[in-house]
Order: C-alpha cells, then sequence, then structure tokens
C-alpha cells in the first residue's frame, strides 16, 4: 500500500542532507560525539534519548537538533522504518545514537541519559514516561499527556516520586510571541478590560489516511506485541479510541490548554457535540464544537471551541479573547495574530510607547516569517467598510500589533526551557501538573460529547 501520506524514504540522500544542514543552521554540523565533556559552549552537553521516531518525533528532532550542547544518544521505535531514518538523519549530524526495538532494553543498555524525549502515541505516554522517570532520567512528553486521567494522574505521581522533571508538550506556554501577550497585554496593561468571551478553532480540510510501503508493514506478531491490531490503526492511531482521544485531543488539546493558562483558572463546566459524520473506518468524531463556563474572578467567562477536518475553512487555527475594551487573536501563525482596541476604551498610546503593542504595520508584515505553505492562507483583520448596512451595527474596531516574533521552530522554545531547566537555569512552563489540569479539561469533551449533556468539574478534579 502506497498514498501521498506515507513516510518519506528510508533513502536518506545527500541532496536530503544538504537541505536538512541548511535548515538546522551550522551550528549542529561539528565534529562527531566523543564524550559527554565536548559541548559547544563550554557546559556540559546533555546526553538525550528518543523513544518514538514518527511523525512528531522528527518534528522535535529536528527543532531539539538547532540547540547547543544536546547529544543523542539513542532512539527507539518498534517500527523499523521509522527507527532508520532517525538514526540516519542523527548520524548525519554527528549524532552516535544506537537504535533500539524496546524502550526497557533502551533504557537498561544506555544509562548515561540525562532526559528522555516521549514522543510515541497517547495511550502509551504514561508506561514510557513513568519508567524514564523510574529510571533517573527527566522527561519531556508530548501531548496530550495521556489519553486517559487515570494514566495522566500516574505521570504526576512518579515525577514526584522520583524528583524528576516532566515537562509536557504544550509548546505555547514557550512562546515568546503568547508568554508577551498574557504577562504584559492581559495581565499588566489589561488592555482587554474584562473577558467575556473566548472562541477557538482548529479546522483541517479531508484527508486521506496515512498508509505505508508494503514491504515495511510489521508482521501481526509485532504489531500485537506492542497493542495494535494492525498496520492501519498503528499508522492512524490518532482517531481510535483505544490509542488516542481524537482531534479534540490532537489539535484541540493545544488551543483549549492556552484558555487555561490566559484565563488562570480551570473550567467549572463544559457541553459539547460532535460525531463521526464522514470518515467510515474512524472510531473518533470527525467535527466537534464545545463550550466551556470559565468562573474567573472578574466574572464568568464562556469559550467557544471547534475542531473540523472536513473544511480548512474559517480561517486557520487561532485563539481569540474578547474583552469590553479590546480584542486578541493569537495563534502559532504570526499572520493571524492581531489586537483590537473597541472605540470605548481608553487610547493605547501608551502602551505603544512601553513596547507592549505596535501601530499596524503594511498588510505584509510577517509574512517573511511563514512557511511556504503558510504565506497563502487568510490573514485576519478588522474588513474594510464602504458604508454602514445597520444602524446598530458597531464600528470597526482599530488593529494594533504583537511586537514580538519567534524566529524559532515552534518547538524549539519548549525544548530550549526543559533542557535549561535541566541545568538549573530556569522553571517548567509546562510542569506535569499543569498539564494534568489541560488533560483533565480536555478530555471531559469526549465525555460530554457521548452524554448529550452539560457536565460539569469539581475543583478537586484538576488535582493530581
Amino acid at each position: 500500500m502506497t498514498d501521498p501520506h506515507a513516510p518519506d524514504s528510508l533513502d536518506f540522500t545527500r541532496r536530503d542532507f544538504l537541505s536538512t544542514g541548511l535548515k538546522l543552521g551550522a551550528a549542529v554540523l561539528v565534529a562527531p560525539h566523543v564524550a559527554r565533556a565536548q559541548a559547544t559552549s563550554g557546559q556540559a552537553a546533555l546526553n538525550v534519548a528518543l523513544i518514538g521516531c514518527g511523525e512528531q518525533g522528527r518534528v522535535l528532532l529536528n527543532a531539539a537538533l538547532k540547540i547547543p550542547d544536546i547529544r543523542f544518544q539513542a532512539v527507539c521505535d518498534i517500527w523499523p522504518y521509522n527507527r532508520t531514518y532517525a538514526e540516519r538523519l542523527l548520524k548525519k549530524f554527528g549524532h552516535a545514537a544506537q537504535p533500539f526495538e524496546d524502550y526497557r532494553e533502551l533504557l537498561s543498555a544506555v544509562p548515561d541519559l540525562d532526559a528522555v524525549i516521549v514522543a510515541t502515541p497517547d495511550f502509551v505516554h504514561a508506561e514510557h514516561t513513568n519508567a524514564a522517570l523510574r529510571a533517573g532520567k527527566h522527561v519531556y512528553c508530548e501531548k496530550l499527556m495521556a489519553n486517559t486521567v487515570a494514566n495522566a494522574r500516574s505521570m504526576v505521581q512518579a515525577a514526584r516520586e522520583t524528583k524528576k522533571l516532566l515537562q509536557i508538550g504544550h509548546q505555547r506556554r514557550s512562546n515568546p510571541r503568547y508568554q508577551h501577550a498574557r504577562e504584559k497585554v492581559l495581565n499588566d496593561a489589561k488592555l482587554l478590560g474584562r473577558i467575556t468571551n473566548v472562541n477557538s478553532q482548529w479546522n483541517r480540510s479531508v484527508s486521506a489516511d496515512l498508509g505505508w510501503p508494503e514491504k515495511y508493514a510489521l508482521p501481526e506478531a509485532a504489531l500485537h506485541k506492542y497493542g495494535f491490531a494492525n498496520m492501519h490503526e498503528f499508522r492512524n492511531w490518532r482517531w481510535f479510541k483505544k490509542y488516542a482521544g481524537g482531534p479534540i485531543s490532537d489539535l484541540g488539546a493545544h488551543q483549549i490548554d492556552v484558555f487555561n493558562w490566559f484565563l488562570g483558572v480551570n473550567p467549572s463546566s463544559v457541553i459539547a457535540g460532535g460525531g463521526a459524520d464522514y470518515y467510515e473506518n474512524h472510531e473518533w468524531y470527525d467535527n466537534v464544537m464545545t463550550i466551556y463556563e470559565f468562573p474567573t474572578p472578574q466574572g464568568m467567562v464562556r469559550a467557544f471551541y471547534q475542531v473540523l477536518t472536513t473544511t480548512s475553512a474559517g480561517g486557520g487555527y487561532m485563539e481569540y479573547f474578547m474583552g469590553t475594551e479590546g480584542s486578541l487573536k493569537m495563534s502559532e501563525n504570526p499572520a493571524y495574530t492581531k489586537l483590537f482596541r473597541e472605540a470605548r476604551a481608553p487610547e493605547w498610546d501608551q502602551w505603544v510607547q512601553r513596547g507592549f503593542i505596535r501601530k499596524p504595520g503594511t498588510p505584509d508584515e510577517g509574512a517573511e516569517k511563514l512557511l511556504p505553505w503558510e504565506k497563502s492562507r487568510p490573514k485576519f483583520g478588522a474588513p474594510a467598510r464602504t458604508s454602514v448596512v445597520d444602524v446598530r451595527e458597531t464600528a470597526a474596531l482599530s488593529s494594533w500589533d504583537m511586537p514580538v516574533t519567534l524566529d524559532k521552530a515552534i518547538h524549539q522554545p519548549h525544548l530550549e526551557n526543559f533542557f535549561d531547566t535541566i541545568r538549573g537555569k530556569a522553571q517548567l512552563n509546562c510542569p506535569a501538573e499543569s498539564a494534568f489540569a489541560s488533560a483533565v479539561t480536555v478530555l471531559k469533551v469526549n465525555e460530554a460529547v457521548a452524554a448529550r449533556s452539560m457536565l460539569t468539574f469539581k475543583p478537586e478534579d484538576f488535582i493530581a
């Protein structure tokens, strides 16, 4: 079976290497790994292993390769196809990473590890994370923390018991633009006034399921050994209830985490609707719409979230915080980020002078930060008006820009924060306790869809 979504070829060519090298920069093209003490900045290199070399594992691998003084000692994946690709890539950049099929063998055979990155399917996050923590390693684990609350709670408890660091991959928490928006725009300047509503979405168009080259298919016995029913479910695990939580967990978790983080409280209730209406060979809902209630000290905030996998319409992926004096549209895509001031609000000139915000630039400002396929996406902003169709209609809001940009891979700052914390130079931006609260918030949505009614949270639900 082959299709456009099949993995890259195992033949890692010279052209591939040169292209990747240009992207990663000369900093990682150092002499081959000799010893842990060899580092580029005078500090000891951290020895790291990657468990899970699939799509997300490669994203994290490429981001980590841009960080000085990180040495990959091992990679692990149950599929030789993924494992060999990661091993060959790392070898090209001077990392003598040993390949393993079983994570237990890795943890036993490579004792001199400082940290482990876990990028496996959600249903084994707890198993892999807890084993690495108990082996004395710090762990960076991809989101969603786990596919059940019980598994997520076990990860928090394992980190406490072992006194090791556990960072969960909600990478927006380390994005300097998101940090600036939360700390300066919302908390210090309070430019939005009282936040009353949040509206967020992530829509994707119809896409074919992931395939695989037949000659690299895993034997059925190997799949069963690691908990998978067949190759289709192994390759498309995000769509099946045994392995993950579906699109609300896969995509929505990033943005729903921002709700909790920006508002500073956990929700009190959730109501949701959704269904498996389009894809006939998936278990999870291909569309979900949900409303949370957040009881903030300033008053109730209702937050709507939508995830669609049958259309890319609706203006990209973003989180839109709306208040009495202004609104803030945030996204990892800088073209979607904008501030809007209500006409009734005090002027914002002082905040421009203080560097919190800036006056709008040219329409194409920030385009140089976009990936090639993002440049054609629509940009948010107040539409031009030639007439007012109703006297009761509010005038278009004035728009403002954020003065902070990110010129790194979107996962790189979060990994840097993790490694800096290991070295005692920082604190985790998304520790296990924070991620647990977000996992509880996200996983309740699927329960609400099934129940077809509003479900409530108790304060103790968010405590592991």
